[in-house]
């Protein structure tokens, strides 16, 4: 990685770990009798062993003026790796607070073990460090492959790529110690959400800067959706997050906004994060890899350019429908409640744009388990919109809100799209990027198909039913007027089905492992002599069309 970088790129390298070293350091001191002061340490240790690694290698010779020729990959290669790497963890640790759950005895007596500190590093660890990874990962190659442009430079890639994982190791360590803001899915305290921003900040310049380089005149659909789901989350996180700390000594912040109105903007946050976070991104993946796997093009890319105007509009207004029959004005609620119903037509146009442009090649779906992937994934995207918008109707959320319908659909979610999207894509370009001929075994890719197409349902229909049952007996009234069921009573009604749900991440979970084995034993594979595939052909031999054209 070092020997990649010029000889100026190494000297910004060595004073961006100076800075970091310094404000671990300042962290450290000034946290001596807080948590903050722990984590100033893994800031220390990180700057040392990046710096370690510079020294080791800065005075190896300058890369040569060729690889301008070529594209920039490593960091994907490396992100393909964290990917998969965060996929097990988070998933494992998800197994655990189900079985948590299902067998509450099981727990071990200690503080970072509780539910409530392991649960935050199960959703932080799936959507931010294996979907986050998988993101910039596959942005990275999609951008340089679709604007016929290598990246802007060496170093910037590093930074985002490394810097997001330093913010994912401050985030998980964090919730393990007890540092929260108790927001979901915004639980990391000030000091790692400001190194988050500027994180961010360097990745959306690294698009723009290779947008403004393009050879490609055409700005392809997968970069739009990449790029409103960068810029997006940056202001979506930044409001959410504008927090007063109690002093640069203390881990401990306080929101400048209280109560309906950090409400309201929590969940404006929190949905959109599964908009442009869980939605966009993986759209981006998705309009990509799916046309270039099946060997066909977008069946309408007007479609696709509607889609993602309809999405980016209608999805900022819906996040208030995670508050009905709360303190919030009944005209906001109502407002979040339409829009999310209108936004099944844009959603169910990129479901249908991607099932349509796989006609002509369902012979492809039969045979290609990679390829299947992609498919599940727009057909459980499709469920999951319409599932989305039906609960966000007031009179349906009254049964389903604070049920575990609501932990079902988020699985739906978050293990039929994002999860089943992700796996066939770094399938697909696995072996591209790494130029082997195959992936390691065909098979292993089959038993990764059926172990998570059987999780995923399995736990759906475990929390369908479940959440169901909960909302029916939490409003089943008796003669008198009290209710029938205690809560204790749905709690026992509750437990085959946490045992199923339990067993079904662990399908799932098993499926991730299988996963991590064959890409790594791919990338291990011996080189073949004649290894140049029609996705790496040199920069200034590439035809001046683009990858994936309209349908229409």
């Amino acid at each position: 990685m070092i020997s990649q970088l010029t000889g100026n790129e190494r000297v910004l390298a060595a004073f961006t770990f100076l800075i970091l070293l310094c404000l671990g350091l300042a962290m450290a001191a000034a946290g001596r009798g807080d948590l903050i002061g722990t984590h100033g340490w893994v800031i220390t240790f990180s700057a040392t062993a990046g710096a370690v690694a510079l020294l080791r290698a800065y005075d190896a010779p300058e890369p040569s003026a060729t690889r301008l020729s070529e594209y920039y990959d490593e960091p994907s290669k490396v992100g393909i790796i964290l990917t998969l790497i965060w996929g097990v963890i988070g998933m494992l640790v998800g197994v655990w607070v189900a079985a948590l759950l299902a067998w509450p005895e099981l727990t071990i007596n200690a503080a970072w073990a509780s539910f409530g500190r392991l649960r935050p590093v199960h959703t932080s660890g799936v959507i931010f460090g294996f979907g986050g990874n998988a993101l910039i990962a596959t942005s990275f190659h999609v951008l340089q492959r679709t604007t016929r442009a290598r990246l802007p430079d060496q170093f910037s890639p590093w930074f985002v790529l490394l810097g997001y994982n330093l913010f994912c190791v401050l985030a998980a360590s964090g919730y393990l110690m007890g540092i929260t803001q108790s927001k979901e899915y915004a639980e990391p305290e000030w000091y790692a959400d400001i190194w988050l921003v500027v994180v961010w900040v360097v990745y959306f310049s690294i698009y723009i800067r290779t947008l403004l380089r393009r050879k490609e005149p055409h700005i392809y659909v997968a970069n739009w959706y990449y790029m409103a789901f960068i810029l997006v989350v940056a202001l979506l996180h930044i409001i959410n997050n504008l927090a007063v700390p109690i002093s640069f000594g203390h881990a401990k912040s306080y929101s400048l906004f209280s109560g309906v109105q950090d409400a309201m903007t929590q969940w404006w946050y929190g949905h959109n994060a599964v908009a442009f976070f869980l939605t966009a991104g993986f759209l981006g993946m998705m309009y990509y890899y799916l046309p270039k796997r099946a060997g066909r093009p977008i069946y309408s890319y007007r479609t696709s350019i509607i889609s993602f105007w309809g999405i980016t509009f209608m999805y900022m207004w819906a996040g208030s429908h995670h508050l009905h029959y709360t303190a919030l004005p009944h005209w906001v609620q109502s407002l979040g409640m339409a829009f999310s119903v209108v936004l099944l037509v844009p959603s169910w146009a990129s479901a249908g744009n991607a099932l349509l442009t796989l006609n002509g090649a369902w012979h492809k779906v039969r045979d290609d388990a990679v390829l299947r992937f992609m498919m599940l994934a727009a057909i459980f995207y499709g469920l999951a919109t319409f599932e989305g918008s039906f609960m966000a109707i007031r009179a349906v959320n009254s049964l389903s809100h604070y049920t575990d319908w609501t932990i079902g659909h988020v699985h739906a979610g978050a293990l039929g799209w994002v999860a089943m999207i992700t796996y066939g894509s770094l399938y697909a370009l696995t072996p591209w990027l790494w130029k082997r001929p195959a992936l390691y075994s065909a098979k292993l890719v089959e038993w990764h198909f059926w172990l998570a197409l059987s999780g995923t349902i399995v736990y759906v229909f475990a929390m369908w039913n479940s959440g169901v049952i909960q909302g029916l007996m939490w409003r089943t009234y008796n003669d008198s007027g009290t209710l029938s069921y205690s809560f204790v009573d749905s709690l026992v009604a509750m437990h085959p089905y946490y045992i199923a749900r339990t067993f079904g991440g662990l399908l799932f979970l098993s499926g991730a492992v299988i996963a991590l084995y064959n890409i790594v034993m791919t990338i291990r594979s011996p080189v073949p002599v004649s290894s140049e595939s029609a996705s790496d052909i040199p920069l200034g031999l590439r035809p001046a069309t683009p990858v994936a054209q309209a349908g229409e």
